[in-house]
């Protein structure tokens, strides 16, 4: 009985104090919910340049969460204070994730539904995150490259993509 009721007391907390707090913009509205956090202060020249590496596709029709990590990061350190310009981002897919950045018709011919990044990744793109995929990825994929959406690059490899952005300056930040 008190094991149930300290696993009870825990999981109300822990639910009422989330749920609550966790909010989108103030760059998406529609992506990248994240809490503030007390106490924590960014310096006032904060600078980013950061690659995400996603490898693991979404289940078909829903948003892929690690591109809604890149979302969420570009949310909450705005909402910190972060200029627009001092945020670099950049995202390389590859492996089953892949198909998450093949344009609407591709996606619905392949998996027989819409497909549910193509919001997101526009609205990615329109902030300036650099999208690069695969190019072994989409060969294994039997994927061409007019069936990515319009503005995702294809690279020779996400290994060549990690390696010219990481020559660039940018930090890898694996999902």
């Amino acid at each position: 009985m008190k094991l149930w009721s300290i696993t009870f007391c825990l999981l109300f907390i822990s639910h009422s104090t989330h749920s609550a707090s966790f909010n989108t913009g103030p760059v998406f509205s529609a992506f990248g919910k994240h809490a503030p956090v007390e106490g924590v202060a960014l310096p006032d020249d904060a600078h980013f340049k950061v690659a995400f590496d996603v490898a693991k596709g979404a289940n078909p029709g829903e948003i892929n969460r690690a591109f809604e990590s890149l979302a969420r990061f570009i949310n909450m350190h705005a909402a910190a204070g972060v200029a627009k310009e001092n945020l670099q981002l950049a995202l390389v897919v590859h492996g089953s994730a892949t198909l998450d950045v093949l344009t609407n018709e591709a996606y619905k011919s392949r998996e027989g539904t819409n497909n549910g990044n193509q919001a997101l990744i526009k609205a990615l793109q329109k902030f300036g995150v650099k999208i690069q995929v695969c190019g072994q990825s989409t060969a294994a994929h039997n994927v061409k490259q007019s069936q990515l959406i319009p503005g995702v690059n294809m690279a020779l490899s996400a290994m060549t993509a990690h390696a010219l952005l990481q020559q660039d300056g940018y930090t890898l930040n694996p999902w």
